[in-house]
């Protein structure tokens, strides 16, 4: 009888939804926001807006999804959307007068080299997740792709000081990150509801 009840427990439990788009969406939005600025196409105090998105979808629901990733049994969504929802809220706190890391780092000169490390960690590690793609779709193999060489250049251009034109090429790279993002996270999306029609996302390795 125990056993019939749990039977009958687990086929009345609800499915849970793809969390996949809304954490995807959450990087991307953030990612564009940051990104943009860094292209130059918004001037540099704009910055500040950004720290409030990263919080709570780039941060915040992004660790959600993360969270209902663990739950389907995706290990790979789960540990790519907590991670990239932690980095959002790291930014985040350094980003904030209050948590005065910024602060230190400046008066101990040593603003650009640390940013830069940060950073540097971020791309060997968007390396690793970019290495569990390659037997995805297409369209995910883009976004990790494009988002290796964003970290890549906004490292570089950190760890030489702040080069300029490295950062205007990162933020450019980012956007298309973001844009990429976008696309995978619409196609699942439209793939998940009765839509009249559906994005291609490659097929799988």
């Amino acid at each position: 009888m125990a056993q019939l009840a749990t039977q009958r427990s687990e086929a009345a439990a609800p499915a849970v939804a793809n969390p996949g788009p809304l954490g995807l969406c959450g990087f991307a939005l953030t990612t564009f926001l940051l990104t943009s600025i860094y292209a130059g196409w918004f001037p540099a105090g704009a910055t500040s807006i950004v720290v409030g998105v990263a919080f709570f979808y780039g941060g915040l629901a992004q660790l959600l999804a993360g969270m209902w990733e663990f739950k389907s049994g995706n290990t790979f969504g789960a540990t790519a959307f907590t991670s990239y929802g932690a980095f959002w809220l790291s930014f985040a706190a350094i980003s904030i007068p209050g948590f005065g890391i910024a602060d230190a780092l400046v008066k101990a000169s040593a603003l650009h080299v640390a940013v830069g490390l940060y950073l540097l960690g971020w791309t060997i590690f968007t390396g690793l997740m970019l290495l569990g793609t390659l037997r995805s779709n297409v369209a995910l193999i883009t976004v990790f792709a494009l988002l290796f060489v964003t970290f890549l250049l906004l490292a570089i251009s950190e760890l030489g000081g702040g080069i300029s034109s490295l950062t205007v090429l990162g933020g450019y790279f980012g956007i298309l990150t973001a844009l990429a993002a976008w696309y995978t996270a619409l196609a699942g999306v439209l793939a998940s509801t009765k839509s009249v029609f559906t994005l291609p996302v490659g097929p799988r390795s």
